[in-house]
């Protein structure tokens, strides 16, 4: 069954409209979507390896457009939603300095959020509810997802039949690796965090 869906992506991924489909799933996973964007950015530069840069700036325009979407979500409806439940719970005073520890490393924050398989959208709501300066926010950003997708885009270009090769070969041990680390940024999120 997990070939026969490994397939099936691979076949999806050089389909016409796979670019508008990783636009939209980075888009969403950078303020939403719980699936990061590699789900769909490695198979469609396995399947058309000289398309890998191209691939690689949609992915990263998209998922930092929908940061912006997660840093208004935290910034506009903290107000709204969060500060009164905070407040009833009598925690105002230390959101305020949880705000202020996490400004003063915000950069190193969103970059290394951007960078690893850590939910991103946790970084991108909590940057707008702390009100991170949102240059800063940008700039790590635009940096940390580029250099991601740019990279995981390189390998695959450089090493694609080999890593092709890897996958196909070991296909549950690299789809359960996969899980565990998707799953684990979850988890450090919800006792970390």
């Amino acid at each position: 069954m997990l070939r026969a869906l490994y397939d099936k992506v691979l076949e999806l991924a050089a389909h016409p409209n796979a670019p508008w489909a990783l636009s939209g799933v980075a888009f969403l996973e950078s303020s939403v979507f719980p699936i990061p964007p590699d789900v769909m950015l490695i198979p469609m530069v396995l399947a058309e390896r000289v398309k890998a840069w191209a691939f690689a700036a949609i992915a990263t325009v998209s998922s930092v457009l929908g940061g912006v979407l997660g840093y208004a979500i935290g910034y506009f409806l903290f107000e709204l939603v969060g500060r009164p439940i905070l407040g009833f719970y009598g925690y105002t005073e230390a959101f305020s300095d949880f705000a202020s520890r996490y400004n003063e490393y915000g950069a190193w924050i969103v970059f290394i959020a951007g960078v690893t398989p850590f939910p991103y959208k946790v970084i991108t709501i909590a940057s707008g509810a702390t009100q991170l300066n949102f240059l800063v926010f940008m700039v790590a950003s635009i940096a940390a997802r580029g250099l991601r997708f740019f990279l995981v885009s390189a390998l695959l270009y450089w090493f694609g039949p080999p890593i092709r090769d890897f996958i196909e070969e070991r296909l549950g041990l690299v789809t359960t690796v996969f899980v565990v680390l998707l799953i684990g940024g979850f988890v450090l999120v919800k006792y970390v965090i």
